[in-house]
């Protein structure tokens, strides 16, 4: 992924641009993503007053949800985050070997992992099966040192963990491997199914399995000094469910896991995705657009051409729907989305020239927001940011110069 020093203002063509940190240098881009750091950490100190007596872990997985790893790991750790959390090793390992040394989990793995890499690096690992812990015993007991694991419990999710009577197994054989000295359970988690719908059943029956199995697990002689469950949803409106810690994703970076519930929780976006306008030219009533001419205006028009297509992650099904800030009123993609480009009507009259920046989603006034987005897509915020292409440089803003 592209990072582009961001340290020289230029201001875009947003109504808003006063109200934001001073837009980085964007000239000659074709499309480009701006990661106001200084939202990032504005967001985790708000989630963090929301559950005061849990630890903070700042879910960075899948390059922190398209924002840009290291950047936003360091911005999170600078508003208050206590922990990292990263679904795959490469990810933590990234992490640790650029420096940061805030106690890290990582959960994604398959036989023959480098767990050991993880236990070299001090990386907490997941498991949710018997041979999960066999492999990081064995690395344990190799590398002379125990390690710190977290194991999952299945509480109704139906995806990772050990369900049932699988869990009555894992702790067994935690326990076992922990009397060997092989490894130190640390930790029992668990994941929701429905925390994004506030009053779904499941999430108060997940919450009693979870302590159950807690209680099971310490019965079995093992003393985990961390207890965790709470997504996102769970951190904004189920305070029951914050135990000792708590693993805020989506919301960290502005967007709510709970776009029923009408309240920003006093979340700022932190991304926003600009274009330039390639081409502008006049086509006459009845000239289709793009592939298929999906798209005929009916009247004498204006169009303009934007380089940026579902290569960059715009996505495909956004043909006619996508909405846009462009010459200073909202619109919609006009025509089908290609690899690399899409068309925009820009109505009869209109006195936009190549160059002219294009606001995709953001998150000021007036600007289309990635949950919009969604809804036009008929998916959720959390694809619309990560989906975005490796050739779409992150430049940031807000943030320290070793960010840029």
């Amino acid at each position: 992924m592209s990072q582009i020093d961001a340290s020289d203002a230029e201001r875009t063509a947003t109504p808003t641009a006063a109200a934001r940190p001073a837009a980085p240098e964007t000239h000659g881009l074709t499309v480009w993503a701006e990661i106001d750091l200084g939202a990032l950490e504005a967001n985790v100190r708000t989630l963090r007053a929301l559950a005061p007596g849990s630890q903070f872990m700042a879910v960075v997985k899948a390059d922190a949800y398209g924002h840009g790893l290291l950047p936003v790991a360091r911005a999170a750790v600078r508003g208050g985050a206590t922990w990292l959390g990263a679904a795959q090793l490469a990810e933590a390992f990234a992490l640790r070997d650029a420096g940061l040394t805030t106690p890290l989990l990582t959960w994604l793995t398959v036989p023959g992992s480098d767990v050991g890499g993880a236990i070299r690096r001090d990386i907490d690992l997941s498991a949710s099966a018997p041979w999960v812990l066999d492999e990081i015993a064995a690395a344990a007991t190799a590398l002379g040192r125990a390690a710190r694991v977290h194991l999952k419990v299945d509480t109704g999710l139906g995806r990772g963990g050990a369900y049932g009577g699988d869990w009555t197994t894992l702790v067994q054989h935690a326990r076992h491997l922990e009397e060997e000295g092989a490894v130190s359970v640390v930790g029992v988690w668990t994941h929701f199914a429905h925390a994004d719908s506030p009053e779904h059943p499941t999430v108060l029956t997940q919450q009693e399995r979870f302590f159950e199995a807690v209680t099971e697990a310490e019965q079995a002689g093992l003393r985990p000094e961390l207890r965790h469950l709470a997504n996102s949803a769970a951190t904004l409106v189920h305070p029951s469910a914050h135990a000792d810690l708590v693993r805020p994703g989506i919301a960290m970076y502005g967007l709510t896991p709970v776009p029923q519930v009408d309240d920003d929780f006093g979340l700022r976006p932190v991304m926003t995705l600009r274009a330039r306008l390639a081409l502008v030219k006049a086509l006459p009533a009845g000239q289709g657009i793009s592939y298929g001419h999906a798209y005929v205006p009916d009247v004498d028009t204006v169009v303009g051409l934007v380089p940026a297509g579902y290569a960059d992650g715009v996505p495909r099904n956004a043909t006619n729907v996508g909405p846009l800030l462009v010459d200073g009123r909202r619109t919609t993609i006009a025509g089908r989305v290609c690899m690399d480009q899409f068309v925009v009507d820009l109505g009869p009259g209109s006195t936009a020239q190549a160059g002219d920046v294009v606001t995709l989603f953001g998150g000021a006034p007036g600007e289309p927001t990635a949950q919009e987005w969604a809804d036009a897509t008929d998916t959720i915020s959390y694809e619309i940011v990560t989906r975005l292409g490796a050739r779409v440089p992150r430049l940031y803003v807000g943030g320290s110069e070793a960010d840029a």
